[in-house]
């Protein structure tokens, strides 16, 4: 069996294959899981990719890079809603401006920098947010430094790792400490349309982690620590809609 797990950070990565992992030994899955973690450039190649031979893979529930494709969808989100409290990555220099902010029309003055193929940028369009869609996460942050735009917005399941591991090299960034953009963005699994049996063992081990208590366990080991470090209920928050659910 293969899953893609390309054009994300590592953060998800490593979490959503132990996820896959273990909804599959829920239902004693016999097969070996191969990984493909190719990162596409183009959104027309990542909504073609059950065309490659890939049968299974993980993504935002209505990403409109598979609209209009053939596929299977098990609408059973695995993140508890992570991946859409968005904090925001910003240049030192610029704290006093994000410290000021109060309204929606304050932050929708400012452009988002968003790497291309990344589901969020039409959800920032379609909520009247400005966007720069370009390049890649490797080089989004010396864009930001260069000030090309004046933040990155990362889910709050992934941003200090993309920030230790990539952000800090571009200079004088940091994570934003008080504010955090919030709209529903569930991850869920997606196959190949042909594997209906694959898709109803994932259904039924889903289910069973779910009831079990082990998908808890697993989504505390990850990311038990992160709501209070990040002080995620504490922050001022601005609510966007997600025109793709």
């Amino acid at each position: 069996m293969l899953f893609w797990n390309g054009n994300k950070s590592p953060a998800r990565q490593q979490y959503e294959l132990e996820v896959l992992r273990l909804v599959l030994d829920a239902v004693d899955f016999s097969g070996d899981i191969s990984e493909d973690r190719t990162d596409y450039p183009s959104a027309e190649d990542e909504g073609n990719i059950f065309n490659t031979g890939v049968d299974i893979t993980v993504t935002v529930l209505g990403n409109l890079k598979f609209g209009g494709k053939d596929k299977i969808v098990i609408n059973s989100p695995i993140a508890k809603g992570m991946l859409g409290k968005r904090l925001l990555v910003i240049r030192n220099a610029d704290k006093a401006t994000f410290t000021s902010i109060q309204n929606d029309q304050q932050m929708k003055s400012l452009v988002a920098g968003i790497p291309a193929t990344w589901a969020d940028a039409e959800l920032f369009r379609a909520n009247g947010y400005s966007v720069a869609e370009k390049g890649s996460l490797e080089d989004i942050f010396h864009r930001l430094a260069n000030r090309e735009f004046d933040y990155v917005s990362l889910g709050a399941l992934e941003v200090e790792q993309i920030y230790e591991d990539i952000a800090v090299q571009a200079g004088d960034l940091c994570i934003e400490p008080a504010l955090m953009l919030q709209y529903p963005m569930p991850l869920v699994f997606y196959l190949n349309p042909t594997r209906k049996d694959l898709a109803d063992q994932v259904h039924e081990g889903l289910n069973s982690i779910q009831s079990d208590g082990s998908f808890d366990r697993l989504f505390n080991d990850h990311f038990g620590e992160v709501v209070d470090r990040l002080k995620l209920p504490a922050r001022r928050t601005f609510h966007l809609s997600n025109p793709m659910l």
